[in-house]
């Protein structure tokens, strides 16, 4: 997957998340959360105009770990049960 494009879609079973927080360490403290629950890729991080930081990780949701993994397959609707209403 190319990361430079922003409307590139991550490959199936992964989840590309944003991460912005007033500074560094916020945004660490939240992808070091994600990656107690699902594996991922290397996180990027950049600063935000105005000050604070933006971090960008990958995760495997097919990987999922520990509560991850409780909650995603409770969460996933029975096969072929469609979309749910609010959805387009």
């Amino acid at each position: 997957m190319e990361h430079n494009d922003p409307e590139a879609l991550p490959p199936p079973g992964h989840a590309e998340v944003r991460i912005i927080a007033a500074t560094p360490d916020a945004a660490r403290a939240v992808a070091e959360v994600l990656r107690r629950c699902f594996a991922g890729g290397e996180q990027r991080s950049y600063p935000v105009p105005g000050g604070g930081s933006r971090l960008h990780l990958t995760v495997d949701t097919a990987r999922a770990a520990g509560p991850a993994r409780s909650w995603l397959a409770t969460s996933r609707p029975p096969s072929g049960t469609g979309a749910h209403t609010e959805e387009p």
